[in-house]
């Protein structure tokens, strides 16, 4: 997810917006500052928790003893935590000051996640030390702890384990307060084999040779932090080490694999550096490791355990066999998301997952912030719409939510990680930023971590330090943004130019695409325009509805001018016709907003649907090549969207490759010397698309090139061969299938080999998606890929996979981490067009889902919804405007 930051002028313009009257706080954020949700018992503080692990990972099984110090604020018989598929065996309490110890009786609540620990007698309020034996399973989905299998060195399968605890899983390895409000120090020590690593957030403090061979490694006692965020990984590793500011940082890897983990060492270098100096507190432990892990999640890439962030080896490894630029430029970005929470999320937690924004969304932003900041040659400030875009296109259905949501359950918990809460949350800052100004952003967010080190925060608690640093009350934006759902829509006024100066009205409405009647929310509205290409911007706050701008000069007004501000933008059909006129002397961002708002809106009716591509067809053959990436996505999704018609769909596909074609023809398979990163990746992009469109050219090349590949490895350039295979796994015929098969069960290498069967999956041909299927259900592609595989086939085929799913669906259960359950069948369904499917979903949902938990199931069903009305009704125009361009 690569974003972009505002340039300087517009990021000067928006902060020149006029300052608001100071609004009160609206009733969602009052009760933010409530008393602190919680699913257990209140009145029990732990306050350290010291962890003794001993996994036995042939048997899948641990073997463990905690004792957590807690005071009791007053008297009671029993205590409650959480706990998930643990055995106890002995439980007890001790005075913190000494004394005899008090047996516990114990009962487990399964569904509940918890454990009750009743004494014979009362225990009078104070401190005191709870301790427990247990038991637990060591499973094979990033759940807790779990482990991961891969080919090792001569084929023999090597195992590691590592542990993932967000949002609510720590229960599952250790008896806890497993809730972000209730931060404790942990001190852990774990028996392992002599020859094995063992990593944890903390450095080894000590290390033991037992009798038996093997070794207790003893960890330091961590800072002060909540369950979620504690690690443990343990296998047959290597460490490389850099030394940044008096931190020891680390890049942690299977043996054989530590050389392609140093770009992501010497970029964790670069970012921990500026991190120290933006937020003020420089990074608080001894050590900072990024671990990476063979295989994957369905949930989730990466993990920020503090000082010890886990990431999956295609999110921190580059392997020259396979690797692109992209890939590249997303170990970067994954690295600085990751690094960012070390401070917000954290060193400042948020007090509940109702604002886990706090922690993903302003993660998100420091990763553009500092991508952009530090590789500036990649140009990612244009990127920042496919994150925007994503948000929209979420929010502006029905079964959306607010960035700020109430969470009850640990289900709801984990359907927030959504395009609201990075994307949305992501966009939000950066306007809210823009209108600050740069320098007073910073001190507010530096006073924020001052304030609130250690210890956990809602929402106001950050902007009462902004609009304190900054003088602007920002509070009522952020208000406005975040604790409404949705997305406002700017109608733009006929210009009217006199005097050298041209004025245009603004109306704020609300972009609905299945609510056309609703009556639109109310949002203030930070407002930048200018005339054409170089105009100089201006700004204004479009208040209570509707607003006005002035700006120097005449012709053809571009609103959202730099694209930060979070809505969509209307023009009547005169002046969109004056700014496509000018298509191509627009800065390469706003064109790309303006596919982008025409994209949105033809689809959904307010203005023709052949709109973008006009567009498209002006667009010149030296257009930035992140705009034409975004021209390849439009076309590409317009082709999905005539699936079901294989006439109409050669029709536009002829049309699409026509446009597409000449810029493959100059970006050319071959990489020039010193071409910019924004080619190779749009040359990957093309390739894809083109196969896509069936370019008999793409599709005879790619197949020319796999052969040559087959039998001379370095035939084909490592960033080629990932997107050379997917185009010819897409156009397989069976043998080319079964050959693409065995290339994936003789390969030895984790990276490549999760990257081929997930490739098994892609092909168009029904009879071969249904054969990955039954693969996926087997233990050849690992565990943590038969989810991924699913996924894939649900690319072309929805209906197959979601069908095939749900036949199986207890298999898959187990091949799917327990975090994603609730949103994985909805989102294999999502990319259907069969109204059918709609009665499936909830025929699912009834059966397994609490009320709760059906976030994502309403988002897929709006989905389909939305997809099957849109191509009625717009898939005609597209039609009409080829008639009448056959060129």
């Amino acid at each position: 997810m690569h974003r972009s930051l505002l340039s300087t002028a517009v990021a000067l313009a928006l902060a020149a917006l006029p300052a608001l009257p100071v609004h009160a706080a609206a009733p969602a954020a009052r009760t933010a500052q409530a008393e602190t949700t919680t699913q257990l018992p209140r009145g029990v503080v732990p306050s350290h928790y010291e962890v003794s692990l001993t996994p036995d990972a042939a048997a899948g099984r641990f073997g463990a003893r905690t004792v957590i110090t807690l005071a009791l604020a007053r008297g009671m018989d029993s205590i409650t935590l959480n706990a998930a598929d643990l055995a106890f065996s002995r439980a007890e309490i001790v005075p913190a000051g000494g004394g005899a110890a008090l047996p516990a009786t114990v009962s487990v609540n399964a569904e509940a996640q918890t454990a009750t620990f009743r004494f014979a007698r009362p225990l009078a309020p104070g401190g005191y030390r709870l301790a427990l034996d247990y038991s637990g399973i060591i499973g094979t989905q990033a759940v807790g702890l779990f482990s991961l299998d891969y080919p090792g060195a001569g084929g023999k399968q090597q195992r590691a384990l590592y542990t993932q605890f967000e949002n609510s899983d720590a229960r599952r390895m250790i008896p806890s307060w497993d809730e972000p409000g209730y931060k404790a120090t942990f001190k852990l020590d774990v028996t392992v084999p002599a020859g094995q690593m063992a990593v944890s957030n903390m450095p080894a403090a000590n290390t033991a040779t037992l009798a038996d061979g093997r070794k207790r490694v003893s960890f330091a006692q961590s800072p002060k932090m909540s369950t979620y965020l504690l690690f443990l990984g343990v296998g047959d590793f290597e460490r490389a080490t850099a030394s940044v500011d008096g931190t020891e940082l680390g890049v942690i890897t299977r043996r054989g694999a530590l050389d392609q983990a140093r770009f992501a060492l010497d970029s964790s270098a670069a970012v921990l550096k500026e991190y120290n100096d933006y937020f003020g507190v420089r990074y608080p432990l001894p050590k900072l490791d990024n671990i990476a892990g063979p295989g994957q999640s369905q949930f989730f890439g990466a993990m920020e355990n503090w000082g010890a962030i886990f990431t999956f080896e295609y999110a921190l490894l580059l392997d020259p066999a396979i690797s692109t630029q992209h890939d590249r430029q997303e170990v970067f970005a994954t690295a600085a998301h990751e690094m960012a929470h070390q401070w917000f999320g954290d060193l400042v937690t948020m007090r509940w997952w109702d604002d886990l924004w706090l922690n993903e969304g302003f993660a998100s932003w420091m990763e553009s912030r500092m991508t952009a900041r530090l590789h500036p040659e990649w140009n990612t400030r244009l990127g920042a719409l496919n994150g925007r875009d994503a948000a929209m296109r979420r929010d502006s259905v029905a079964a959306t939510h607010p960035v700020v949501q109430h969470i009850e359950t640990v289900e709801q918990a984990s359907q927030a990680f959504d395009e609201i809460t990075y994307q949305k949350g992501e966009a939000v800052i950066r306007m809210l930023e823009a209108y600050v100004g740069e320098d007073a952003w910073r001190s507010g967010v530096r006073a924020y971590m001052k304030a609130h080190a250690y210890g956990n925060t809602v929402s106001d608690d950050l902007w009462r330090q902004i609009e304190k640093a900054a003088n602007k009350p920002v509070t009522a934006i952020a208000h406005d943004f975040t604790l409404q759902p949705g997305v406002p829509l700017i109608r733009v006024g006929a210009p009217v130019c006199a005097g050298g100066k041209t004025t245009v009205a603004l109306t704020q409405e609300e972009f609905s695409r299945d609510r056309p009647g609703k009556k639109p929310l109310a949002w203030r509205v930070p407002v930048i325009a200018q005339i054409g290409g170089n105009g100089k911007p201006a700004s204004t706050l479009v208040a209570g509805g509707k607003g006005s701008l002035a700006l120097p000069g005449c012709g053809a007004v571009v609103v959202n001018a730099g694209q930060s501000g979070y809505y969509r933008t209307l023009y009547a059909p005169k002046e969109f016709a004056a700014l496509a006129g000018q298509f191509a002397t627009l800065a390469p961002i706003d064109q790309i907003g303006l596919l982008s708002d025409s994209t949105a809106l033809g689809m959904a009716g307010m203005q023709p649907a052949s709109d973008v591509l006009d567009l498209a067809r002006r667009a010149p053959l030296g257009a930035d090549p992140q705009v034409w990436q975004r021209i390849a996505s439009v076309l590409d999704g317009l082709h999905d969207r005539y699936a079901a018609d294989a006439a109409r769909q050669q029709r536009f596909d002829a049309f699409a490759r026509a446009r597409l074609a000449p810029v493959m023809a100059q970006v050319g398979w071959t990489a020039r010397s010193g071409e910019a990163s924004a080619v190779a990746n749009l040359r990957e992009q093309l390739i894809v698309v083109l196969g896509e469109l069936g370019d008999a050219n793409v599709v005879q090349e790619a197949r020319r090139r796999y052969a040559a590949m087959q039998q001379d490895p370095a035939a084909v350039p490592g960033a080629l061969r990932k997107v050379v295979t997917s185009v010819v796994a897409q156009h397989a015929d069976a043998a080319t299938w079964d050959a693409l098969r065995a290339s994936a069960r003789v390969e030895k290498t984790p990276l490549v080999r999760d990257n081929l069967y997930v490739q098994l999956a892609l092909g168009a041909d029904r009879a071969l998606a249904e054969r990955a299927l039954q693969l996926a259900l087997t233990d050849e592609p690992g565990l943590t890929n038969s989810a991924a595989m699913i996924s894939a086939v649900a690319r072309r085929h929805p209906d197959l996979a979601f069908d095939f799913a749900l036949a199986h669906q207890e298999q898959i259960n187990r091949r799917v981490d327990a975090s994603s359950r609730s949103r994985y069948f909805a989102r294999l369904a999502g990319g259907s067009s069969d109204p059918a499917m709609v009665g499936k979903l909830n025929a699912y949902a009834g059966a397994n889902l609490a009320a709760g938990a059906r976030g994502d199931v309403e988002a897929a069903i709006a989905a389909i919804q939305d997809r099957v009305k849109v191509n009625a009704a717009r898939l005609p125009e597209i039609d009409a405007w080829l008639a009448r361009h056959p060129d």
